[in-house]
């Protein structure tokens, strides 16, 4: 939900990252922007020395609790501001994402590997091979208190449940027969779940990408306003997407379909505007969501982003972790840390990739140095495919 999305999106198709290197650096002028540009021992030392000078100026205890507190609401101003026209939409999903492309998730082989089974029991506890667990600043998506320890996190785990004892029936019909479904998308053969959704900008264009009946793509957003503005666009039909308010990090927010019952979860842009204390309690409940086989797709702000360096004095609320002008929040990561918390998810990495991209400005001579991380972890179709994984690890 941010920068990133000004040079990855648009109505031109972009190659996937990492295909135009910058070989001489006296072309360095010659394009927007190049790939996979390697920093130096002196440019990491010097991105290192700038995020400890900007830890030892923390914003105050009261202002970090109020961002923890409403962070609902500086969201809500946000999307009742900039309403739809502030991100465009992802059209480069396909090119970095393949799995959210027609061609991939309708295939016959997709579907037949997982789409077969999906579990019925709605008060299943998380799977258990989970271990135990404008200063804009150029950037933009949650909420547990600031001093949350392992202990707190534990207690939300053992609570979470999808909660659709909370929903009841839906008693929608299935489109084209008389079936009653017991919640939107259960006669779906695939389902996808966008966590953070704002307006749309993954949602449309997927949807705009296939006209199968047989999708049924979820959203969700803890704006209320954001989830109005999606359910105001044309292109928004209950019979193929359903949208609603959630903050996936609260255990007692309700969600409408069942563990287990999901092939795709998208995370862009989002886990980073959540506390760092609920980054496990939330990647472990998002597992429970998936099928066996099936893909969490992520992809973030790396650590020492032109953006973190941006960052005055009083907008840092703790290692890495920041506030921007307008109350949102943002933290960066490094591979190591989201290849952990995965992991202990349950996850099994088929890609954890940095994408480093120097964006130029052509008429000013400005060189900016722009650090992304893009992942894909799999839920094991069974456990001991998860132990083995783990086994290799170590």
């Amino acid at each position: 939900m941010a920068e990133s999305e000004e040079i990855c999106s648009g109505t031109d198709k972009r190659k996937q990252f990492g295909n135009r290197l910058l070989t001489d650096p006296q072309n360095v002028f010659e394009h927007n922007a190049w790939d996979n540009v390697v920093w130096d021992e002196t440019q990491e030392l010097e991105a290192k020395m700038k995020t400890d000078e900007q830890l030892k100026h923390l914003a105050a205890e009261q202002d970090r609790e109020k961002y923890e507190k409403e962070a609902n609401m500086f969201w809500d101003s946000f999307y009742g501001k900039h309403e739809n026209k502030f991100f465009k939409d992802r059209h480069w999903l396909f090119t970095e994402f393949t799995e959210l492309a027609p061609e991939s998730y309708l295939s016959k082989d997709k579907l037949e590997k997982l789409s077969d089974n999906v579990a019925t029991d709605s008060t299943r506890e998380l799977n258990d091979i989970q271990n135990d667990s404008t200063d804009y600043s150029g950037d933009k998506s949650q909420v547990v208190d600031d001093n949350v320890d392992a202990s707190k996190v534990e207690s939300m785990e053992s609570k979470s449940s999808t909660s659709m004892d909370m929903v009841g029936e839906s008693m929608n019909k299935a489109d084209g027969n008389d079936s009653v479904e017991n919640y939107p998308g259960e006669s779906a053969k695939y389902r996808l779940l966008e966590v953070g959704c704002g307006v749309g900008n993954t949602v449309f264009p997927i949807l705009q990408a296939n006209n199968d009946p047989d999708l049924m793509l979820y959203c969700c957003d803890y704006s209320s306003t954001a989830i109005q503005l999606v359910k105001e666009n044309v292109d928004y039909n209950t019979k193929r997407c359903h949208a609603f308010v959630c903050d996936i990090s609260d255990p007692s927010n309700t969600i409408p379909f069942p563990d287990e019952s999901l092939d795709i979860i998208i995370l862009i842009f989002i886990l980073s505007a959540n506390h760092p204390d609920k980054f496990q309690y939330i990647l472990n409940r998002l597992a429970g969501f998936l099928k066996p086989g099936g893909m969490i797709l992520f992809r973030d702000y790396g650590r020492y982003d032109l953006a973190q360096l941006r960052f005055k004095k009083g907008k840092c609320l703790g290692e890495n972790f920041y506030v921007r002008g307008d109350g949102t929040r943002v933290y960066f990561f490094t591979q190591e840390e989201l290849r952990d918390m995965m992991t202990k998810a349950g996850l099994i990495e088929q890609q954890n990739l940095v994408d480093r991209r120097l964006q130029v400005n052509r008429g000013k001579q400005l060189k900016m140095y722009r650090v992304w991380i893009q992942c894909k972890y799999q839920k094991p179709l069974n456990k001991s495919e998860h132990k083995t994984q783990e086994e290799s690890d170590r």
